[in-house]
């Protein structure tokens, strides 16, 4: 481990931003508060600004760890104790004062600080808020910030830093606790749940508090999150989504975020990826995420023991819809509200419209196109009065063969999915397919 004391600050700042890459945590949704006209700036509902890194992976703009010297050595991670590469810190000053200077030059609109572990979790989790305090009490700064609460830290601290971040996370790490004692000996899963825990309760007694007095300080306002790493260990996307499902239901998260293990360490205990990391099985992940927390999925509906990986070729609502065809047609002039949504190329919006706009008329394709029905999905589930859209059959072979775009089927990995698919032959009727085409 090399140690540079003496790097300027633009140093320590594009050492410790690239450490911070692989972090992807770092949405800021969910809170709005206006400037009171007494500091410097302001959060909005909508977000921060994010750039993207060279590997594609969405970041904010001021991403940063506190500092890379960490004491952990976990195995996947490229500031691991083991490794040797430059190590340098910030001091809360510094971190300070970088940020409110990028913020009066415009360049960011929030912070997003993380940290590995020097010393210990208490005496890191000590610099950082007290870099935090100096942002929000010396130069009064009202933005948005999201703090990492390092696993093992003291409630006592996890406290303070409740009152001055917007949101915090802890990271999950890994699914479970038995990939986490092969791959982070250091880390386990009390020492991570604990402060999450302790956030979620500490966040909901805050809820009361706020109802009786306007003016109390808010703990969090806008709740916490957590991260996965996805491809490290042997774990099904059916585990990972029971995970995200249980983490959702007994911890009030927000968001749980899936990062696609990358490999930067050479270490037998990790993964070989010939094909890269796994990206399109992290945007799965996402999408079935996504059905999770608006669509009222359950995970065991997505996914079971017998069918534990996410269809490579179909996102995971289509390839749903297609095992439970009995569900199917839905009359769209007649569905509720929770049913429209189960039906592939309709979302929360157009469900919604969809709803609004029958008071009036009954619907027809058309007017579906405009409400903003993806109808190139939906068109095999539903009905208008009766009719579909066009002469199409209720068939799970058939709906596969005319969903999928010819030019994708030959860019399957060759471990993709595991849905079979039986060769098209001269006597299949391939007159849907032609109209659709």
């Amino acid at each position: 481990m090399v140690i540079q004391e003496s790097l300027s600050i633009m140093e320590k700042l594009e050492i410790l931003s690239d450490a911070a890459k692989y972090d992807v945590a770092c949405t800021s949704s969910g809170v709005d508060r206006k400037g009171d006209g007494r500091g410097i700036g302001n959060s909005i509902h909508a977000g921060i600004c994010h750039s993207f890194a060279g590997d594609g992976r969405c970041i904010s703009l001021l991403k940063v760890l506190y500092t890379n010297e960490c004491v952990f050595d976990c195995k996947y991670c490229v500031n691991r104790a083991s490794n040797d590469v430059v190590r340098t810190s910030f001091t809360p000053e510094e971190i300070s004062r970088l940020t409110i200077e990028f913020y009066r030059r415009n360049y960011i609109e929030g912070l997003f600080l993380s940290s590995g572990v020097k010393g210990s979790p208490d005496a890191t989790m000590e610099e950082m808020i007290r870099a935090v305090e100096l942002l929000r009490r010396k130069y009064h700064f009202q933005g948005y910030i999201h703090l990492k609460a390092i696993p093992g830290t003291s409630p006592e601290l996890i406290e303070r830093a409740g009152f001055l971040a917007d949101r915090m996370s802890v990271n999950l790490e890994l699914p479970t606790s038995e990939g986490l004692k092969r791959l982070a000996p250091n880390k386990s899963r009390r020492t991570i749940l604990k402060p999450m825990r302790q956030i979620q309760a500490r966040h909901m007694e805050n809820k009361q508090e706020l109802a009786l007095y306007r003016h109390a300080p808010s703990f969090v306002p806008a709740g916490q999150s957590t991260q996965m790493i996805i491809g490290a260990t042997g774990e099904s996307d059916y585990q990972i989504v029971s995970v995200a499902e249980s983490l959702y239901r007994q911890f009030s998260l927000k968001r749980v975020f899936y990062s696609a293990f990358v490999a930067v360490n050479q270490d037998s205990a990790l993964p070989m990826l010939p094909q890269g990391p796994p990206l399109l099985r992290e945007h799965r992940l996402y999408q079935a995420d996504w059905l999770l927390r608006f669509y009222g999925f359950r995970a065991d509906e997505l996914l079971s023991e017998k069918h534990p990986n996410f269809n490579l070729l179909l996102d995971p609502k289509c390839d749903w819809a297609i095992s439970h065809l009995e569900y199917f047609p839905v009359e769209i002039n007649s569905a509720d509200y929770r049913t429209l949504l189960r039906v592939p190329g309709i979302g929360e919006k157009s469900a919604t419209r969809i709803i609004g706009a029958r008071r009036y008329h009954s619907l027809d394709f058309p007017d579906l196109r405009k409400i903003g029905v993806v109808l190139k999905r939906a068109l095999y589930f539903i009905t208008c009065n009766g009719h579909t859209m066009y002469p199409v059959k209720l068939d799970e072979d058939y709906i596969i063969r005319n969903m999928l775009d010819p030019r994708e089927k030959d860019k399957l990995p060759v471990h993709g999915s595991e849905m079979t698919y039986r060769q098209l032959s001269l006597f299949d009727d391939c007159t849907g397919g032609m109209q659709n085409g």
